[in-house]
């Protein structure tokens, strides 16, 4: 069954250093997923790194079996078995049947035919799942007045299981979350129906504004602490964004002009709180001068002054507006054509990585 975890990592600095390249391939099939004083050097040492160096890359024309290769690296043909299932999961190795063992080999005779062929088979996984997805959606087109963009999350986690019956126990959502990695690698309970994982991804389909922690904990009743990190693991995968609240943004700006307002008065406001630098109407002073200062007036006063310059202007009145979580798209389709592009960028560095290594293999 096409099984495979990607992650997205810069490419490496040397491209003519053949280990240094099957490391970043590793890396990025996450086929080394324990990291400690082994990964000092580049991980040379570990089973997976030298089948692909010692054997399937540099003799990509000849098929292996676990016996051979135990022999070969010093290992039980069980632990063989092991790191050839994991590339036979990931697309990138075959196999065939004989004389009782499996002979394996390299997908097309060829690193860069393997990784073509992976980049194929990922991305028709992935279209079908994501379809899968749109079908649950309930979510309306629901933007805010004033869109800032969402927050960079460096390194995007993918992962794709084909398509296979629903399992026991499972839901159809909690299934399809599993198999993209909604869940973590380890999914426990969070996989069953009613779990704060599965509740948590329903009410981001059913739900348009973006959604804080604390409105997300007191929704599904769990701890704000676990929220936040369940809600970061759906970030990790690019299928969930986290935004600046700017449906907020006047009650935060109220907020931060009154304490401050209060604290150090007009002449601090003018100057350093940037009324002045901005050209914020000075009938919101006289507003806080008579305590009548209200969100909606804020609201009211600022319509002129565009977003960026409010985000401006609530941080150098001190203020912080607050983030909330959604879907990273609009409709299916939309996050449909963002899961893809996000799967794209990474098999096109795979790519480019194969190519570097047949070159440096040669």
């Amino acid at each position: 069954m096409f099984e495979v975890r990607l992650s997205e990592i810069p490419l490496p600095v040397s491209e003519r250093d053949t280990d240094s390249l099957i490391a970043w391939l590793v890396d990025s099939f996450t086929l080394l997923r324990r990291k400690g004083e082994a990964s000092a050097d580049l991980g040379l040492a570990e089973p997976i790194h030298r089948i692909l160096a010692d054997h399937l890359l540099t003799s990509p024309e000849k098929a292996w079996d676990n016996h051979m290769l135990s022999e070969e690296l010093a290992l039980t043909p069980a632990a063989i078995h092991h790191h050839m299932s994991r590339l036979v999961e990931a697309g990138l190795v075959s196999y065939t049947s004989g004389n009782g063992w499996r002979k394996y080999h390299l997908k097309g005779g060829s690193i860069s035919r393997s990784l073509e062929m992976f980049a194929s088979i990922a991305r028709m996984s992935l279209l079908q799942r994501m379809e899968e997805l749109a079908e649950l959606w309930s979510r309306s087109d629901c933007r805010m007045a004033v869109e800032l963009p969402a927050d960079d999350y460096g390194g995007i986690r993918i992962q794709i299981k084909e398509w296979h019956p629903l399992a026991e126990e499972r839901t159809i959502l909690g299934q399809l979350m599993n198999d993209l990695g909604l869940l973590g690698e380890r999914p426990g309970k969070e996989v069953l129906s009613g779990s704060t994982s599965i509740e948590l991804f329903k009410l981001l389909l059913s739900t348009g504004p973006p959604i804080s922690i604390d409105e997300a904990a007191a929704a599904v009743k769990d701890a704000k602490p676990r929220v936040g990190r369940i809600l970061e693991r759906f970030r990790s995968t690019g299928l969930v964004e986290r935004v600046p609240r700017t449906d907020r943004l006047a009650t935060a700006l109220w907020s931060a002009m009154t304490t401050q307002y209060s604290r150090r008065g007009e002449d601090w406001l003018l100057l350093k709180g940037g009324f002045e630098r901005l050209d914020v109407p000075l009938i919101i002073l006289k507003d806080l001068a008579k305590s009548k200062l209200t969100p909606e007036k804020v609201s009211a006063r600022l319509k002129d002054i565009d977003s960026q310059k409010q985000m401006l202007l609530l941080n150098l009145l001190g203020g912080r507006l607050a983030l909330g979580y959604r879907l990273a798209a609009e409709s299916p389709q939309s996050l449909q054509q963002k899961a893809l592009d996000n799967l794209d960028r990474i098999t096109r560095r795979m790519k480019r990585v194969g190519a570097l290594l047949e070159e440096s293999l040669s």
